[in-house]
């Protein structure tokens, strides 16, 4: 079932949705509304051009735990060249226009100007991270996602050059491990991420997680 979401800032149980994880729909993206949502695993995705927001939980999470974040030979061989510096919140803005921008033709492009300002706003109160690479001075490749907790919630990520966007995850992996980070949610799978070692675990384990680490009972 896809719910209609009211004024009220309050969502559906997510167990009650659609099996490819379509929730609701409607609402706005309020911090409020955004914050709710992030604790229970619900996450906002939609085209920018039909302007309605919709609300995601699948009910299997495609999940990356930090100490299992997979560096194979080749990023270790880049590595070790130190060809790249990696800063953490140093760039949000251009990170995130980035990611943008490189999908703005996209059908179903999702990272519009409703969508930026959201999340800026977020950044604002803290609850962003973003993880960027340089070349020099040159801004090369980054993510960010929201940081709720020991947990990050991936939004997005680009590449301007080769393995650029690995070295961003890898990092923010790494930061977590030394910072006791419990996992990053990849939201959906793709086969970069799966090969970094995402893996999918059930919502129920999903949330036994989260809402300890939020203080959430």
């Amino acid at each position: 079932m896809v719910f209609q979401l009211s004024k009220r800032i309050a969502f559906p149980d997510p167990c009650l949705g659609e099996p490819d994880g379509l929730l609701a729909v409607g609402g706005d993206l309020s911090i409020e509304r955004l914050l709710l949502a992030y604790s229970h695993g619900i996450f906002p995705w939609f085209s920018f051009r039909n302007r309605v927001p919709e609300w995601w939980c699948p009910m299997q999470r495609f999940v990356i735990f930090p100490d299992e974040i997979h560096v194979s030979h080749s990023m270790r061989a880049l590595m070790n060249k130190q060809q790249y510096t990696v800063t953490v919140n140093k760039a949000f803005d251009r990170v995130i226009r980035e990611c943008s921008r490189l999908r703005y033709d996209e059908q179903g492009a999702w990272l519009g100007e409703d969508m930026i300002e959201a999340y800026t706003r977020l950044y604002d109160a803290g609850y962003i991270i973003s993880v960027e690479v340089w070349e020099g001075e040159q801004l090369v490749g980054g993510l960010y996602g929201v940081c709720f907790g020991p947990c990050v919630f991936g939004e997005s990520m680009f590449s301007l050059v080769p393995s650029a966007s690995k070295l961003a995850l890898i990092s923010l992996a790494r930061r977590m491990q030394e910072r006791g980070g419990l996992f990053i949610d990849c939201q959906f799978e793709t086969p970069h991420l799966k090969t970094m070692g995402g893996r999918y675990i059930p919502y129920d384990e999903y949330i036994a997680m989260l809402h300890p680490a939020i203080g959430l009972s």
